[in-house]
């Protein structure tokens, strides 16, 4: 299952040279990962009042195509386990062209009453 969240730069993203700052592309990816979790049913503020935190291990971007104030883009989201991690790839892409702006591969790990665990139903569930 891919998740997709449409959003538009803002003025205010973007650095001197006119194209968004390297580490808006991070805001987005997280904004997306956070309105997946909402779309599927939950939220990492009810989790986190469950005892139940998803941690970012790892964040590994590649910028490609700059993008500039007011382009609209799309933020395309899929997770998979890898052992421990549940692994989201996530491309932002401009639209209209479908231009890659930036690829980006986020490892989250679940810490369960402050422990890292193994495995997480809860997780598991939302994300199978």
């Amino acid at each position: 299952m891919t998740h997709e969240i449409k959003m538009k730069v803002r003025d205010y993203e973007c650095d001197l040279q006119g194209i968004v700052n390297n580490a808006n592309y991070q805001h987005y990816t997280e904004h997306a990962r956070h309105e997946m979790l909402l779309g599927l049913g939950a939220s990492f503020a009810d989790l986190h009042q469950r005892g139940i935190d998803a941690v970012v291990a790892r964040i590994t971007l590649a910028y490609k195509t700059p993008l500039h104030s007011q382009d609209e883009f799309a933020v395309r989201t899929r997770v998979e386990k890898e052992g421990v991690r549940y692994v989201f790839h996530q491309d932002i892409v401009r639209l209209p062209d479908e231009k890659l702006a930036c690829r980006a591969k986020v490892d989250i790990v679940a810490v369960v009453n402050g422990e890292l665990a193994a495995t997480c139903p809860e997780l598991d569930q939302f994300f199978s």
